[in-house]
């Protein structure tokens, strides 16, 4: 693992006291479901869902593969989607640039429409993530067995149901995009990108 990432993963586990016990209480669902699956010698696949799937869902995804790795966990499949595609919003890729992920992305395919396609990667030995814009429901996400994140109020209350998922939490995040062209904007994506973070590497510490 890049020694960036390292460090900030142990920032943020030093930092589980921050979270509060409601929210604790909501991550242990998650890791619940996937010890579960585990137990039943199945791969843990996770969609993390918001509006736009621009920023909060692309993060939650992120820490979820990077705590994976980071814990030793067996194999735990991670995804994003929202209700609409958009575009992996530059100001949130840049907030993980500056915590030191690796990402790419080619000319052709950043040319190619207004939602292109990153490769990411967190240590040298690993094929590059891959992540793009699209609805939740669209390849290469799963359509059966899967559990689904809601991490912005908007698209929990837009999806009170979300087909093919045998495990639904809602877990709202704050939207950075209230700061965007400010003055904050740069403080608020880090201090999202570290809740993000912070949370998920605690459900994962907790999957036995």
């Amino acid at each position: 693992m890049f020694k960036d990432i390292d460090q900030i993963c142990k920032k943020l586990i030093s930092e589980f006291d921050l979270i509060p016990v409601d929210r604790k209480e909501k991550l242990q669902l998650i890791s619940t479901y996937i010890s579960r699956k585990f137990a039943s010698n199945e791969t843990p696949k996770l969609i993390v869902v918001c509006t736009h799937n621009s920023r909060r869902s692309h993060i939650g995804q992120l820490w979820l593969a990077v705590a994976a790795a980071y814990f030793q966990l067996p194999a735990v499949e991670t995804f994003s989607g929202g209700t609409e595609a958009t575009a992996f919003n530059t100001r949130a890729v840049n907030a993980i640039k500056n915590i030191g992920f690796q990402v790419n992305v080619s000319q052709e395919e950043e040319a190619e429409a207004n939602n292109p396609i990153y490769q990411i990667s967190w240590k040298s030995d690993m094929e590059p993530y891959v992540t793009f814009s699209k609805k939740y429901d669209s390849a290469p996400n799963p359509k059966t067995k899967f559990g689904a994140i809601m991490v912005c109020t908007e698209a929990d209350q837009g999806c009170p149901v979300i087909a093919g998922s045998d495990f639904r939490l809602a877990l709202p995040f704050e939207d950075p995009k209230a700061f965007d062209d400010t003055d904050l904007e740069t403080e608020k994506y880090d201090e999202r990108l570290n809740d993000i973070g912070r949370e998920i590497l605690y459900a994962m510490s907790e999957v036995r």
